[in-house]
């Protein structure tokens, strides 16, 4: 497939790295036959060529202005591993992550393993000799090569290997060699991560001969790699996390020397600032107890048991120089250590204080033992540019990832004064401006600082001899563009808040700031479902990215440029983009640089029909909740309705003028809602209020005010007096003076209209649990569907009356429970973004709660009285965690209850599919079934007879409804299913 159209153009413009490339078309070859044939076009045309693989090269490397063949897509089989031989045959789009998963059940694995393991393609390793932690023990790519299939830039088809006659296959490359041997033998391969430039001190008689490893790092300049035979190395059987605490980082740095003498698996440094950063975004709870330290180094030793690597641990500890030393055996804590690790690309893309911070200078590597004092003289190096960043990498190899707060809104000039002087530091330390990354765009015109004339002649003699037109990859280490040319963020113009839409208060109140956090790593193209992640669920289900968080911030910072994507805000581009995102918002936590593409999403939807014709979509299931409240607010309508819609033609009809989709069912509105049933009990568990407007008697009401400037609260007065129900009567109960502590039961538009057996289980739960519940007698929407179709303007109007019935509530401190994940997460999330300079709002976000979290918090009953959770070791459950709530309140403490309750489950990772209107749609049914594909129809299927589906989310639950036929139960149904005799419900 070729695609020349300017969405496509726009995703493949950039890489993981500053510059921007628009090439003229993009390929996709679905074989080995397919890039051949494009070769020969391009050659025939004198057209540029560009491999690609997971497009994650921080440095360039993977963007072209000519033809870019992207092989991730299809040419991406395992051809054959052979476990005797211990190799395995490999065609270039394979994931680095797919081979290790094959591998695994011969015992084996790929050496080298960088972090963006779940998303890089060997092709791409092959082109920058990736490393990663474990080439401490296992080396670089090129160790672990043995032969390659490769097609040069004249058209030369050879199989590149090692040993006598190897280099016969490039005409004049033996004399080449041999008249060089005296470059080759002094100024390359000097230590192991002297990776810039190219490795030709392996085409040294006396390193093999061997045009393999030669051709490996050559970043796609010299030849184009239809396939590989790698080399496989056994799994370390008990592998055990020892982390080191020291001073700073260059202190950590010191002790590297000594440590490699235990030869351990992996030696990593990291900033102690890097997990503040962690601790910070996803919690306290997201990163283990680690030794004090201001700089760690995390160091992975092996054994053939878990006794011995442990005591490798000790022995390793005992040389490191430190007391603070911190042993972590395999099992979650080391995972989430690792994971932290994994994630350093992102969670370095912003400074301490919350700075961008931008590659170029993130891969420079020394020789060990000069690790500690290159890091104290880097550090001064940074504070005389004013700049800062976060320090990680792999040290036992002397290699440092750092991320810099350059200025790069305006100029390129202050990267390149920087670049300048710190490749000085790195040549005068015997080091390489890269270490893994390979050199680009970002750092091969440096690479005369760092070695002679006589072998940058080289350089070029090589080059020309494989590729004389200069069409693969050109401007890339032979004959570079200046690193300071073709840079993507000083030629975004700024997309500032409109005081309409969101505010973008984390990124100074401009779009373009935001959508520029995505710096590329891809870890959006990563099926991370594995591991919990729920990000990308449309790239899952297409492959294709456009799908991806990365393809649709990359269409949106060409919208930010506007020479590409020229239509503004209604550009076909941006909307085709965008079209297929479910605004699940798993990539504002998943996403390590913390893009939030659901809100972005619903900015420019903003900005692009605010006062314009919408589509009906957004006038039916955008404005569902007021449909739902006009149905069931008129007695004997929401039956009458239910059975009109429930006759199939007549929904066909309804859904298909509606812009939805034929083959979904109509929603099932209440014949009785959750405030009506509470009207309806009288005295008893639950106690509705009103608020102010209307009321005649100020003590017979709640406090709080419809209107902004009407909230008349004093510090320190409780709405417990004010209840309705109870004149006269103080609660009971204990720990608060004799009266039962209180609850918000905020019953969201889903739970009040559509689903009440869910509020009123609620009830049940919060009153056995201790509280008095007391519930809005006024509606109070947050406006989600409002928020997720782009009605801002109609979203700030719900969420500040919510403000002023829950605001009263929430700055006397008393809990508001959410049951709509997706509500509550908008309470938590995006109330503050849309309304920032409202109090009320840092207090209703400050107190909103899920009821897992409300329930595992310590009691409120009173000092040794605690809450009894129902036995639930008769529940074996397929558990849907909704992503709004794995993204913004995490599910952590729902997984905890659960688990001390003692249900058997199994929590699914991934979006269920219909992501509220989303699935509904007309032009989203496949793609919504894909998604449902992913994880949680294979699950339903799986499941036993009696097995429960438990999913808090209405979306969850419909999609399994529809889908699959199973009816599925909120947590609060659950619970108050199991509840024993103990106190009488409401």
């Amino acid at each position: 497939m070729v695609d020349d159209s300017t969405r496509r153009r726009a995703e493949y413009s950039t890489d993981a790295s500053n510059y921007r490339v628009v090439p003229q078309v993009v390929a996709f070859p679905q074989d080995p036959d397919d890039v051949l044939a494009a070769l020969e076009v391009t050659r025939a045309l004198g057209v540029p060529l560009t491999a690609r693989g997971g497009g994650t090269s921080v440095a360039g490397n993977a963007v072209g202005t000519g033809v870019v063949l992207d092989f991730s897509r299809h040419v991406n089989r395992i051809l054959e591993i052979d476990p005797d031989a211990r190799t395995a045959r490999i065609e270039p789009g394979v994931i680095m992550a797919s081979l290790q998963k094959a591998a695994a059940p011969h015992g084996l694995r790929f050496g080298p393993d960088p972090s963006t393991q779940a998303r890089a393609t060997l092709g791409g390793m092959i082109g920058n000799n990736a490393c990663g932690p474990r080439a401490v023990a296992y080396g670089r790519t090129a160790d672990n090569v043995l032969a390659l299939d490769v097609v040069d830039g004249t058209g030369r088809r050879f199989e590149a290997g090692a040993g006598p006659g190897a280099l016969d296959v490039v005409p004049g490359l033996d004399a080449l060699v041999r008249a060089h041997l005296d470059v080759m033998r002094t100024e390359l391969g000097r230590f192991g991560r002297q990776v810039s430039g190219y490795s030709l001190e392996h085409l040294l008689p006396e390193k093999g001969t061997d045009l393999a490893k030669a051709l490996v790092g050559t970043e796609g300049t010299v030849a184009t790699l239809l396939g590989a035979t790698v080399r496989l190395v056994p799994v370390a059987a008990a592998p055990v996390l020892v982390v080191l605490g020291y001073p700073d980082m260059p202190s950590a740095a010191d002790a590297v020397p000594a440590l490699l003498a235990h030869a351990p698996l992996a030696i990593e440094g990291m900033d102690s600032r890097l997990v503040d950063v962690v601790r910070r975004v996803r919690g306290a709870a997201a990163v283990p107890q680690l030794p004090a330290g201001g700089g760690w180094l995390m160091v992975e030793v092996g054994g053939d048991t878990l006794d011995e690597a442990l005591g490798r641990a000790h022995a390793l500890a005992a040389s490191s120089g430190t007391s603070a030393v911190g042993l972590f055996p395999p099992g979650p804590e080391a995972a989430a250590m690792w994971r932290i690790r994994e994630d350093g690309a992102g969670l370095g893309g912003r400074t301490p204080s919350g700075e961008q911070a931008w590659p170029g200078f993130e891969d420079s590597a020394v020789p060990p033992e000069r690790l500690g004092a290159y890091l104290r003289e880097l550090e001064a190096l940074m504070a005389s540019h004013a700049v800062d960043g976060l320090a990680y990498g792999h040290f036992g190899d002397g290699c440092v990832h750092l991320r810099l707060d350059i200025p790069l809104e305006r100029s390129g000039d202050p990267l390149r004064a920087f670049m300048t002087d710190a490749a000085a530091l790195v040549a005068s330390h015997g080091g390489s401006l890269s270490g893994e990354h390979g050199d680009g765009r970002a750092r091969s015109e440096l690479l005369p600082v760092m070695y002679s004339p006589q072998a940058i002649d080289l350089f070029g003699a090589f080059k020309d001899l494989l590729d004389p037109r200069d069409l693969l990859n050109p401007g890339v280490l032979v004959r570079p563009r200046p690193l300071d040319a073709d840079l993507r963020r000083p030629w975004a113009r700024p997309l500032l808040a409109d005081g309409h839409g969101f505010s973008f208060a984390h990124d100074a109140g401009d779009l373009t700031t935001a959508v520029h956090r995505c710096v590329g790593v891809g870890k959006c193209r990563a099926d991370s479902t594995a591991t919990g992640g729920f990000m990308c669920p449309s790239y899952l289900a297409t492959k294709d990215e456009k799908d991806s968080t990365r393809g649709r911030a990359r269409v949106l910072q060409e919208l930010a440029n506007g020479t590409l994507v020229t239509g503004g805000w209604g550009s076909p581009e941006v909307h085709e983009s965008l079209d297929l995102c479910l605004s699940c918002k798993a990539c504002s936590s998943d996403c390590p640089a913390g893009v939030d593409m659901a809100q972005y999403k619903s900015e420019v939807l903003h900005r692009t029909y605010r006062g314009r014709r919408r589509p009906i979509t957004h006038y039916l299931l955008g404005w569902l909740p007021r449909w739902a409240r006009l149905v069931t607010g008129v007695p004997g309508l929401a039956a009458l309705a239910n059975a009109a819609l429930g006759v199939r033609p007549v929904a066909k009809v309804v859904l298909a003028g509606g812009g939805m989709d034929a083959r979904r069912q109509m929603v099932t509105f209440a014949r009785q809602p959750f405030r009506a049933w509470v009207r309806a009990q009288g005295r008893g568990s639950v106690t509705l209020t009103r608020s102010a407007r209307g009321s005649e008697r100020r003590d017979d009401q709640m406090l709080g005010h419809n209107e902004v400037e009407s909230a008349d609260v004093r510090a320190g007065e409780r709405p417990d007096d004010h209840v309705l129900g109870r004149p006269g009567e103080g609660p009971g109960g204990k720990g608060t003076g004799g009266r039962k502590p209180q609850v918000v039961l905020w019953t969201d538009s889903f739970s009040d209209t559509l689903s009440p057996s869910v509020a009123q289980a609620a009830v049940a739960v919060l009153a056995d649990a201790g509280y008095e519940v007391l519930v809005p007698q006024e509606n109070a929407c947050c406006g989600l569907t409002w928020i997720t179709t782009g009605q801002l303007d109609g979203a700030r109007r719900r969420l500040t009356h919510l403000l002023g019935v829950l605001g009263p509530f929430a700055v006397n401190g008393i809990p508001i429970v959410g049951l709509e994940p997706s509500c509550t997460a908008v309470l938590r999330s995006d109330l503050r973004d849309l309304l920032p300079d409202d109090p009320r709002a840092v207090a209703v976000a400050r107190e909103t709660r899920t009821l897992a979290e409300l329930l595992t918090a310590p009691s409120p009953i009173g000092p040794g009285d605690r809450w009894r959770v129902p036995d639930l070791s008769d529940v074996t459950a397929v558990v849907q965690p909704h992503c709004h709530h794995h993204s913004v309140m995490t599910w952590t403490a729902d997984r905890r209850l659960l688990t001390d309750a003692g249900a058997q489950f199994s929590a699914l990772a991934g979006c269920c599919g219909l992501a509220g209107n989303f699935g509904m749609e007309k032009g989203h049914y496949e793609v919504s079934v894909a998604v449902a594909e992913n994880a949680l129809l294979p699950a339903l299927r799986a499941a036993g007879p009696g097995d429960v589906y438990l999913a808090d989310g209405f979306s969850c639950r419909t999609q399994a409804d529809h889908l699959a036929g199973v009816q599925g139960m909120h947590l609060a149904e659950l619970l108050a299913a199991h509840l024993p005799a103990r106190t009488p419900t409401a």
